[in-house]
Parts: C-alpha cells; sequence; structure tokens
C-alpha cells in the first residue's frame, strides 16, 4: 500500500493493513509481485491530489497486467464519481464511509474464497481501532486519537469528507500504545486534525491531559510526540503538561496560519501576530530548548505585499526551528474558494520563494546551534550504510534527520553533533 499525504493517512494505512492481515492477506515484497495494489490518496490540497494521481499512475505502469489496483483514502472519499471516470487504471474506488467493504471488495477482485464466515460488519472506525495493527517498519508509529474536525477554517475541505470530530475511548488508544511499544516500537506520535480538543466531543473531561498521562505511563516507552496543536486550545496548563512529563517531547507543532489579524479573521482563525509571538514566549519560557514548527498560507484571497512583509518580518523574530509554507488552494465546497481578490499563482510562488529563503537561513542557524551539544537520538533506518537517526527535535518524515557514525534500527544513543548542513546534522556516537 503506497501512502500520500499527512501522519493521519499513515495511521490509516497501518491499521487497514492489520484488517487484511486478520483477512488472510499478506504483505508483497514490491508492487510488481502483489496482486491487488492499492494507494492511500491526500485530498487536502490541489498538490497533494496531484501528488497521489501521479503515484496511482505510476503503479498503474509497474504492477502486473492481472494485478488489481484499488483507490482508497481521502480523495476516493472526496470525488469518488470523478476518479471512476478519469482513471480507469483503477479497478475499485473506495472511500473512508466504505471502508467496512474493503474485505469483501478486495476478494470479489482477487476471486480469493475465505474459508471462515465473518462476523456482521461495524463501522469504518469500528474496524480501524478494534483491529491490531502490523508492527511498523519503523521503530515510531503513527495513532490517530480522533476523525474528523470541528473547526470551520474557511480555507480547508477537511470536514466535508472527515465529518465532525469523533474522539476514541482513552483505553482503545492506550492498549493500541501498549501493543505498539510491545512490538518494539519506542516514539509514539499522537495524531488527530484537532489534538488539543480531544474527548470533548465524547465529554471526556480530562481530555488530551488524562490521555497523554496515560500514554506516558507505557512501559518501555521512551518518546511521546503530539501532532497538531489548534493555537486557540493551547493553553499555559498544556505547555506545562508538556514540559514537566518527561516522556513528551519538547516539540510544539503550532499550526499559526498566518500572522494578519485581518486574514486570520477572514480564515475564520484565532489570534494576531502579536498573539501567536506571546504564545511562542510562553512555550520558551516553559521550555527554553523547545522545538517549534509551524504552517503558513502564502496568497490567501486578498493578501497584501505589506501582509507578507509582516509574516517575513515576524519569522525573523519569532526564529522557529521548522517552517512548513504551503500555496493557497481554492477548495471545492470551501467558503475561501468563493472570495474575492484571488492572487495569481506565478505572485503566490514569489512570494513561496522570498519567505521560504529568509526560513531557510533561520533553520540552518537553528541547527547550527545545536553543534556541540550531546543528544540522545533514535535510529531510524540505515540507508546505504548510514545510520540515520532523530533527537527530540526532529519529527519523522518531515523535518530534518540526524547523520550518524554508527547505529542500528531501533536503537537509542548518545551522540556530539559535529556539524549542520541545510536541514540536516552530523553527529557522532559517543555512547
Amino acid at each position: 500500500m503506497s501512502t500520500r499525504g499527512c501522519a493521519k493517512n499513515q495511521d490509516d494505512s497501518d491499521k487497514r493493513g492489520g484488517v487484511l492481515h486478520a483477512a488472510g492477506y499478506e504483505d508483497a515484497a514490491s508492487p510488481q509481485s502483489a496482486d491487488v495494489v492499492m494507494v492511500n490518496t491526500c485530498a487536502f490540497i490541489e498538490p497533494a491530489r496531484r501528488e497521489s494521481v501521479d503515484t496511482v499512475l505510476e503503479l498503474a505502469e509497474v504492477k502486473r497486467p492481472d494485478a488489481k489496483l484499488v483507490v482508497l483514502g481521502c480523495m476516493a472519499q472526496r470525488y469518488e464519481q470523478e476518479l471512476i471516470e478519469v482513471l480507469p487504471e483503477a479497478d475499485a474506488v473506495i472511500g473512508l464511509d466504505r471502508y467496512p467493504e474493503l474485505v469483501g471488495r478486495l476478494d470479489q477482485l482477487t476471486e480469493w474464497q475465505p474459508l471462515q464466515i465473518r462476523p456482521l460488519q461495524k463501522s469504518a472506525m469500528d474496524i480501524l481501532y478494534e483491529t491490531r495493527r502490523p508492527t511498523p517498519a519503523t521503530p515510531y508509529a503513527y495513532v490517530k486519537v480522533a476523525e474528523g474536525c470541528d473547526k470551520l477554517c474557511t480555507f480547508c475541505a477537511i470536514p466535508q469528507f472527515r465529518g465532525k470530530q469523533r474522539s476514541r475511548s482513552r483505553e482503545n488508544i492506550v492498549a493500541e500504545v501498549v501493543n505498539l511499544v510491545g512490538a518494539g516500537v519506542r516514539e509514539i506520535v499522537l495524531v488527530a486534525q484537532d489534538l488539543a480538543a480531544y474527548g470533548r466531543d465524547v465529554g471526556d473531561k480530562g481530555g488530551l491531559r488524562a490521555l497523554v498521562d496515560a500514554v506516558a505511563a507505557t512501559p518501555g516507552l521512551r518518546r511521546l510526540r503530539l501532532y497538531y496543536l489548534y493555537p486557540g486550545e493551547i493553553r499555559q496548563p498544556l505547555i506545562e503538561l508538556m514540559a514537566e512529563t518527561p516522556t513528551v517531547v519538547n516539540y510544539f507543532d503550532l499550526s499559526l496560519q498566518h500572522v494578519s489579524q485581518r486574514l486570520l479573521r477572514a480564515m475564520k482563525r484565532p489570534g494576531s501576530g502579536h498573539g501567536h509571538m506571546e504564545l511562542i514566549h510562553s512555550i520558551r519560557a516553559a521550555a527554553p530548548d523547545a522545538a517549534l514548527r509551524s504552517s503558513f498560507i502564502v496568497g490567501f484571497p486578498g493578501e497584501t505585499e505589506d501582509e507578507v512583509e509582516v509574516l517575513a518580518a515576524f519569522l525573523e523574530s519569532a526564529q522557529l526551528d521548522w517552517v512548513g509554507l504551503f500555496p493557497f488552494s481554492a477548495e471545492e465546497g470551501t467558503p475561501a474558494a468563493e472570495y474575492d481578490q484571488h492572487i495569481a499563482q506565478d505572485e503566490i510562488m514569489e512570494r513561496m520563494r522570498y519567505l521560504q529563503a529568509i526560513q531557510d537561513d533561520i533553520t540552518q542557524g537553528r541547527n547550527a546551534s545545536q553543534i556541540g551539544r550531546r543528544v540522545d537520538v533514535l535510529v531510524d533506518q540505515v540507508e546505504e550504510g548510514q545510520a540515520v537517526g532523530r533527537s527530540y527535535r526532529q519529527a519523522p518524515e518531515i523535518d530534518g534527520v540526524i547523520l550518524l557514525d554508527r547505529g542500528e534500527p531501533g536503537e537509542w544513543l548518545r551522540a556530539e553533533v559535529l556539524g549542520a548542513f541545510g536541514t540536516d546534522l552530523e553527529a557522532k556516537v559517543i555512547v
């Protein structure tokens, strides 16, 4: 299964793998040897959709002629009929709401005749959350704690195809974490579209604090990371919880989106540049060595050149470790798609390049400040003889990495940082 998009999609793919394994299916060594090739798609913004379609077409070229191709995920949910029409290469398009049909549909496509009678169908969430997932190939794993989102951001279509927030039970999440850690996973990443609001929809008064306390107490868990924190939900008790809980890393993923209060109101987002900076100061006061990441939309309708300069000044002042810059994408069915004053794509990309150059220098400087420090590194993989790992400052797959002189996947090593190269660090193992 090829997965496009965010950590939540990877969590879905892992759980679908568990469903398929329980039904008698096994992982193929490669797309060329598979009986069924699956793509878990992303529909968040246009570039993500293009990447998903490109992946489908690439796999259609390399798979065996008799193998089946199945399109899953957010694009399948949002554009099912359109994909059926424009992708004749796909043998099935199965959206999020139809996951209870997945095993039966694969049985039909492969002409597989199961020997046991399956239990009655359950909801998609039941299937994903009650099935034991395969052990990840990496020493980290994403655990999705809620589905959907209640926020009404004018640029975002996620509530249209993921629905309102639906939190899992704390007991169910902890059981999954215990199984993963027991299988060798050492870093757990809790993910949700609005993680800080966990439990509110089901009346869980303990909320995220109680969940973090319960997960952090898992024997053998070395590192707990939290994705994605809506800024309006980040208050001092949550900051202190993260700063004071040893297992929780001081890594704050802040979804700020912009600093112009006028644009933030048009986005139906909280805060302002001043408010964002106060939040950053509060985090660094509680955890001086905290690593901060955020994302910003460039070219939102009506964004002026002056507002771009204000954002540039904010980046210089905030000195965030990691930043994702995304061009505005007019998503079908969202209010922002109907706004006036849309900005030409070439102008958006010019603004992106300008801001990215500023942030690249900041990230390089933040990394250079690590030279000479000794850090605890989790080795994720070995690539062509090179051990590659991360400290608490690097989230898996989206930030830089630490290149080590030795190490094996899953090892925890103490290392001294020797150099910084763009987003990556070089370090020597000392223990």
